[in-house]
């Protein structure tokens, strides 16, 4: 985390939501506060996974993966973890400068629990986005094709701007709203249904992308090694 400057990314990510946070009018930032952990857990998780695995194939990391005594499943795992701890370290960070200068209610165990799901679906679909991208900025075209296809229309739902009832009930289908909603129930007005289902989904294809990657990555390492 050090290496790659994640801890000092995640402190600079946290400034600029309280920067949002100071300069909105809103006293109570309750609903306000899920949709500012929503963009940066799914946002920064993707983004990381990129930056460290582009960073460690110029370095020749990812090569050497091959014959290291490191598993697969452990080098996975432990950039996952890495993003988790990221977006946890925002998440305390921005939670306790609303406390001590705004008003916030949110249930913060509940909340801390759904950030390491989201955090682990969406690191999840960085890989993916690793394994396809063949330089830094194809990446960051794939995660703005994401963005615009799933997480855009998910805000502009939540805002008030999509109000056709057909349409966000097809919200339902996308990993994002899932996302969103959790975060959203930490604050209230979500159905136990609602959350109960988002929570299994997101597990359910978090767990179907793991195998996947786990399974995809030697073919990714021979590639990126040129042999």
């Amino acid at each position: 985390m050090k290496k790659y400057n994640i801890l000092s990314a995640s402190f600079v990510l946290s400034l600029i939501w309280i920067g949002v946070l100071q300069f909105t009018d809103i006293q109570d930032v309750s609903y306000l506060f899920p949709l500012l952990i929503f963009i940066d857990v799914t946002s920064m998780a993707m983004l990381m996974i990129g930056v460290t695995m582009f960073f460690e194939k110029q370095e020749g990391v990812i090569k050497t993966l091959l014959i290291s005594p490191i598993s697969k499943g452990e080098y996975i795992i432990s950039k996952t973890c890495a993003n988790i701890i990221s977006n946890l370290i925002t998440l305390v960070i921005i939670y306790f400068y609303a406390k001590l200068f705004k008003e916030i209610h949110v249930k913060l165990i509940p909340l801390l629990g759904f950030v390491i799901l989201i955090a682990f679906f969406h690191s999840m679909i960085g890989f993916v986005l690793t394994y396809y991208s063949r330089d830094f900025t194809e990446l960051l075209i794939g995660m703005i094709k994401y963005s615009f296809i799933l997480m855009i229309p998910v805000l502009l739902e939540q805002v008030g701007l999509i109000k056709n009832e057909f349409i966000k009930k097809l919200f339902y289908m996308l990993p994002t709203k899932a996302a969103l909603v959790l975060l959203q129930s930490c604050v209230g007005g979500i159905k136990n249904w609602e959350s109960v289902f988002s929570t299994l989904y997101l597990l359910i294809i978090s767990i179907l992308l793991y195998f996947f990657i786990h399974k995809k990555f030697d073919e990714f390492a021979i590639k990126e090694s040129g042999v």
